[in-house]
């Protein structure tokens, strides 16, 4: 928080009890992350309590620039 730097996302999906279902979790580098900012390549793993991977998410490194429209964010996403 005090230099700037960003970490990786974390996140707990809970369902309507709020009970944790899944937890899902962000694996980037650390420069990527501070360079690239939100328009940043990730990987997501989504994994129940057991720490089972249940789904995984990727993003590839995109130009986000209305300049070039055929470079525009996508996500592909993974079960095992």
């Amino acid at each position: 928080v005090f230099i700037g730097l960003e970490s990786n996302n974390k996140y707990e999906i809970k369902n309507s009890l709020g009970q944790r279902v899944y937890f899902a979790a962000e694996d980037t580098d650390c420069c990527t992350r501070n360079c690239c900012g939100p328009a940043r390549p990730f990987t997501i793993k989504i994994m129940d309590n057991l720490g089972h991977e249940v789904i995984r998410l990727e993003r590839p490194l995109r130009c986000s620039s209305c300049l070039f429209p055929c470079c525009l964010q996508e996500v592909s996403h993974f079960s095992p």
